[in-house]
C-alpha cells in the first residue's frame, strides 16, 4: 500500500536530528513559550521575508487570530473562496463575520478577483485568500483590489510553505497571513501547530496578546485573549524540519513532473499560474468523466492511497450553507468538487513508488475507457 500521505517517513528520513531536537527540549525544562519557539519564528519570519510571526497553537487558531488582530469583528463581511478546507470558514464564523463565498479560476482553483466586485457591500470588510494546493493566489492582482476597496487581505498559507508570487513569498503580501503547521503540510508538526506572519508592528503586538490571555504582565489579562501557544518541542521539530524545507519543496517538484509528464492531458489539474513558484503540496487531478468516485475505489484496490480536497464545498456543507446561495451558485467550484483526487505526494515517495501509481492510475483509466 502507497499511502497518499506518509508523516512517519519524514520523521524517519529526519530521525536522528528530530530526536535529537526533542532530547534537547525535554532537558531544558523550558515546554511553553521558551528558547525554541523563539528561534522559530525568528527563523521561520527569515525564511518567508516577514517581519514578525506569531507561534499559535493550530492552523485554525492562527487565521482565528490574524482576522480578530486586524479588527474583524462580529457582522463584518469577509470573501473567501468556497473551494477550501472547512477550517478556513471556521475560523471566519468563530470570529463572528459572516463569509461570503467567492468563485474560483478554473486553471488553479483559487479565488478569482474578477467577479469580487459584485461581492462587495457596505459590510464587506476582508478577502482571505486561499493559496490552495500550494499554488499561489493571484495576489498582484487581489492586493490592488484590496487597497482599491479599503478591504484587509488575509493569506491563508496553510499549504503553501515556500511558494512564491512576483519573486516574493506568500504571506508577504496581505496585512497578515496564517499558516498551519499539520503533521502532512510541506512544514508540518508532529501534532498540530500553526504560526501568524505580518510586517506591521501592532498587528504583532495584538497577536501576542490574544494567543495568551491578553496578558502585558502575567495573569493581568488587558483584554480577552486565548490559549494559543506553540508547544515548544512541536518548534524544536519544526526548527529541523524548516532547514530542509527548500530540498524537500524541490522533491515535491520532481513527483509531480513525473506526474505531469506520464499522466494524459486530460488528467491534469491545478497548475500555479505563469511565473509562479508552486510547492506542490497536494498532487491533484481531474477526471472530466465524472467516474471520479469510480477511480479512486479501483485505485485503492491496487493499494495506492488517494483523498479529495474537498468533495463538498463549504457553501454546500450543512454547517455554513445558510451563508451560500445554494447549488449552482458557483459553477466551477461545483464542479471542480465533482472531478478531483488527490495522488499520493511527499518528499520519501521513491521513484518506483511514483512509477507504481503511475502504472496502476494508467491501468485505471485504461479500463474506465
Amino acid at each position: 500500500m502507497i499511502p497518499f500521505a506518509h508523516p512517519l517517513a519524514a520523521y524517519h528520513h529526519y530521525r536522528a536530528e528530530i530526536d535529537a531536537a526533542i532530547q534537547r527540549v525535554m532537558n531544558s525544562g523550558r515546554y511553553i513559550l521558551g528558547p525554541e519557539v523563539e528561534a522559530f519564528e525568528a527563523e521561520f519570519a527569515d525564511y518567508v521575508g516577514a517581519r514578525f510571526a506569531v507561534g499559535v497553537a493550530s492552523g485554525t487558531e492562527a487565521l482565528w487570530l490574524a482576522l480578530r488582530a486586524v479588527g474583524i469583528v462580529e457582522g463584518d463581511e469577509v470573501i473567501v473562496p468556497s473551494l477550501t478546507a472547512s477550517a478556513t470558514i471556521a475560523a471566519i464564523v468563530e470570529s463572528g463575520a459572516i463569509p461570503v463565498f467567492a468563485e474560483v479560476k478554473d486553471s488553479d482553483l483559487n479565488i478569482d478577483p474578477a467577479p469580487l466586485e459584485k461581492l462587495i457591500t457596505p459590510r464587506t470588510r476582508a478577502i482571505v485568500a486561499v493559496h490552495l494546493y500550494g499554488n499561489p493566489a493571484d495576489l498582484t492582482t487581489l492586493t490592488a483590489f484590496a487597497q482599491a476597496h479599503r478591504l484587509r487581505l488575509i493569506e491563508d498559507c496553510a499549504q503553501a510553505h515556500g511558494a512564491q508570487h512576483a519573486g516574493r513569498s506568500v504571506g508577504t503580501f496581505g496585512d497578515i497571513a496564517a499558516w498551519s503547521f499539520y503533521p502532512t503540510k510541506n512544514l508540518g508538526a508532529f501534532g498540530d501547530g500553526g504560526i501568524v506572519t505580518t510586517q506591521q508592528t501592532d498587528h504583532a503586538e495584538q497577536l501576542h496578546l490574544l494567543r495568551e490571555y491578553g496578558w502585558r504582565v502575567r495573569y493581568d489579562s488587558s483584554e480577552q485573549g486565548w490559549n494559543s501557544r506553540l508547544d515548544e518541542i512541536h518548534a524544536a521539530m519544526l526548527r529541523v524540519r524548516l532547514k530542509h524545507l527548500t530540498e524537500d519543496n524541490q522533491r515535491r517538484r520532481e513527483i509531480a513532473k513525473l506526474y505531469r509528464s506520464a499522466l494524459p492531458v486530460h488528467l491534469h489539474g491545478p497548475l500555479a499560474d505563469g511565473s509562479d513558484v508552486g510547492v506542490e503540496h497536494l498532487f491533484v487531478i481531474r477526471h472530466a468523466q465524472r467516474q471520479r468516485d469510480k477511480l479512486q475505489a479501483t485505485l485503492k484496490q491496487a493499494g495506492i492511497g488517494t483523498a479529495i480536497h474537498y468533495p463538498v464545498p463549504c457553501h454546500l456543507q450543512g454547517a455554513y450553507a445558510a451563508f451560500g446561495q445554494g447549488p449552482d451558485s458557483l459553477p466551477i467550484t461545483e464542479r471542480a468538487a465533482r472531478e478531483i483526487l488527490s495522488l499520493p505526494m511527499y518528499p520519501e515517495l521513491s521513484l518506483a513508488e511514483v512509477e507504481q501509481v503511475i502504472n496502476a492510475l494508467l491501468k485505471v483509466m485504461e479500463a474506465l475507457e
